[in-house]
């Protein structure tokens, strides 16, 4: 089944301190466009600079004890738990407005961010969601710290802490991570510290707005806190924190991700780490660009004289558009009737093909893997020159409507950069046993 996108219905605001800086600040929560991403908008300053969440804007040196956001010398601290909130509800594209360099601690957990969310309304966007999935385990070993993803079709966390101290010790604990989940036993987990290193991290000009009211504490022998929300809170909270620093990855990971004793700044390395190993791809199998003829005939049901494309050679799923090329010779089946004197492309085979330049990207996302793209409707069709032998096609089409197992597009076919055919095409998408209309199947 195709997921889709998300972001909020309208604007909600959360008012408090600063854990590190200490000041009074505010995040607003604000809708954005499909395929945006998660943004922090310094709201503070001039034209209100953007700093994206991903990767390459971690400021790895400020990471020891938060999540740290850089571009062109400004930064966003304290980001984790708001993005731990955004992804553990499934919102894909939104802006987050702050007041100052760090948005408000709350009481320490990602619950208020959660409510905040909720609040404002969850909508679905019209493109799918663009998941990292992983074919083989990747892993990150470092002085006893440990992060590994080994593949799965689901988000699962595991965790495991290991602390010299009798109120915690060693623990551990996992969780599949579902928005229902999430909202009720990760995210009211609070941040926490040890009570010894409470001086020394004043002393570096750090955790200003930190209390009791917005942290657990642990003393020499037990809790300062009058009590846990879980017995285990401080390992949920492990899992809050890498949750929100899997957010830099740009897209939602499924996977089940297993940690040992790490932190953000180690966090964040995986994150490269993944990001590097992956190359650029999101590791779901679509295959690499060319894609030749062998591999379309694993994607597309056509073969001989039907198969109408033979590579492409763009396919973009942020746009959800696809370039593929054909090239049209003399030996062409169809020019023996069509006509043998004047030889020229049936305009429906025109069609066809356009369908099939479509129809390898639908078939390409996991959810339609082994299924049939039925063409089940043409809409605004135009022939606007004559396809004659020696002729190249560079067939590009475009979504323009994608939901579950119905899809429009548009696509134009352009012989030496003069546009040859047209059109609107609808497709429905089933199993390979059903029946289903003639064309693109």
């Amino acid at each position: 089944m195709v997921e889709y996108q998300k972001t909020i219905a309208s604007e909600v605001t959360i008012r408090g301190v600063g854990l590190h800086t200490g000041q009074e600040t505010t995040i607003t929560f604000k809708p954005s466009s499909a395929d945006s991403g998660i943004s922090f908008v310094r709201g503070d300053l001039p034209d209100k600079p953007v700093i994206e969440v991903k990767a390459e804007n971690a400021v790895l040196e400020e990471s020891l004890y938060l999540t740290a956001l850089g571009k062109n010398g400004l930064q966003v601290l304290t980001v984790e738990h708001v993005l731990a909130a955004c992804t553990g509800l499934g919102v894909d594209n939104i802006l987050l407005e702050l007041s100052s360099s760090e948005p408000p601690i709350c009481d320490g957990s990602a619950l208020p961010f959660v409510e905040a969310i909720k609040k404002a309304g969850i909508v679905t966007l019209d493109r799918p969601k663009k998941f990292i999935e992983v074919q083989e385990p990747i892993w990150l070993f470092e002085n006893g710290l440990e992060l590994a993803i080994i593949p799965s079709k689901r988000l699962e966390v595991t965790y495991k802490i290991d602390y010299d101290h009798p109120a915690v010790g060693i623990r551990s604990a996992s969780f599949l991570i579902t928005e229902e989940i999430f909202a009720k036993k990760i995210a009211p987990a609070r941040t926490f510290c040890f009570l010894k290193d409470v001086d020394i991290l004043r002393q570096e000009g750090k955790i200003k707005g930190g209390s009791l009211e917005n942290a657990i504490v642990i003393g020499e022998h037990d809790f300062l806190n009058q009590e846990l929300r879980f017995e285990d809170e401080i390992v949920r909270h492990k899992i809050l924190d890498v949750i929100g620093d899997l957010s830099l990855l740009g897209n939602p990971l499924k996977g089940h991700v297993i940690a040992v004793r790490s932190g953000h700044a180690f966090n964040i390395r995986f994150v490269q780490k993944v990001l590097k190993t992956l190359n650029g791809h999101t590791g779901n199998g679509v295959p690499a660009l060319p894609i030749l003829a062998q591999e379309i005939r694993r994607i597309l049901p056509h073969r001989y004289p039907f198969l109408l494309i033979d590579r492409v050679i763009e396919m973009d799923y942020s746009d959800m558009r696809v370039v593929a090329i054909k090239n049209v010779t003399n030996n062409e089946e169809f020019f023996s009737g069509h006509f043998p004197e004047a030889p020229v492309m049936p305009g429906v085979l025109l069609i066809e093909a356009m369908a099939q330049a479509g129809g390898v990207l639908l078939l390409s996302i996991e959810e339609n893997r082994g299924r049939i793209a039925y063409l089940v409707g043409i809409d605004k069709a135009k022939i606007r020159r004559p396809v004659v032998p020696g002729d190249q096609l560079v067939i590009e089409t475009k979504f323009t409507k994608i939901k579950k197992r119905m899809g429009k597009v548009t696509s134009v076919i352009r012989v030496d950069g003069a546009v040859a055919a047209e059109a609107e095409l609808f497709f429905s998408v089933g199993d390979k046993s059903s029946s289903g209309s003639s064309g693109n199947g």
